[in-house]
């Protein structure tokens, strides 16, 4: 199992965290193989469908047996009982898309880093209070890189990355990494429906790797 400091390390270090869902086996399967390529070390399955479970499990083997250091994440966690479920499952760790007191506790009882999901300065401080080290800001496109650098100086102990429609353009990342994130989530804008749809994995390893580049390229 992995600790929570080697877990935030490595999306600190990789600056990009993936995040999908697709109710077939194989190409989530695939979709994680072909980030693998690209680099990824850390991805978050989204729990968005019947088939989430099923098919987190499924990608769990296939980290153990195929995809050495690949730490698996679970997203869009909203109450303990679930959390609990992934946890069975073999969750490296948990994503919230709000902030959820129960799953925070159920984390801890295993040990086990928890991201919690703010909009706000008030639920920031509630995140912090109940041991978050990690803050996903969501939704990173409505609150923006302003909100970000305006709220940075009140939280030095905490990191930050924000998620949903971060867009995979030089500028758009760039104003993220100058407000202070620590990485940045990625979902649609990486792992786009077309590519899934098409089955298109080199060029998901491609784009992924363009989108690494920037990254370091933003935080030279």
């Amino acid at each position: 199992m992995y600790k929570p400091q080697q877990i935030i390390n490595q999306i600190t270090g990789q600056g990009v965290l993936p995040l999908y869902f697709h109710a077939d086996e194989k190409i989530s399967v695939d979709v994680m193989k072909a980030l693998y390529a690209a680099g990824i070390r850390s991805i978050e399955y989204t729990n968005r469908g019947q088939t989430a479970l099923s098919n987190f499990k499924a990608l769990k083997k296939v980290c153990e047996t195929e995809l050495p250091g690949m730490i698996l994440g679970v997203g869009t966690i909203k109450n303990a009982e679930v959390a609990q479920a992934f946890i069975d499952a073999g969750t490296d760790y948990i994503i919230c898309p709000g902030l959820v007191e129960a799953v925070a506790k159920v984390a801890d009882k295993n040990n086990m880093l928890w991201i919690p999901g703010c909009m706000t300065a008030t639920e920031i401080i509630a995140a912090e209070n109940l041991g978050a080290r990690l803050i996903k800001l969501f939704p990173g496109n409505v609150l923006g890189s302003d909100f970000m650098a305006a709220i940075k100086d009140l939280f030095p102990g905490l990191l930050f990355m924000p998620t949903g429609g971060v867009d995979t353009t030089k500028e758009n990342l760039q104003s993220w990494f100058n407000a202070g994130v620590c990485a940045v989530g990625m979902g649609s804008k990486l792992v786009s429906k077309k590519i899934m749809e098409e089955k298109n994995y080199s060029l998901l390893t491609a784009e992924t790797k363009k989108v690494i580049a920037l990254i370091n390229d933003c935080r030279k």
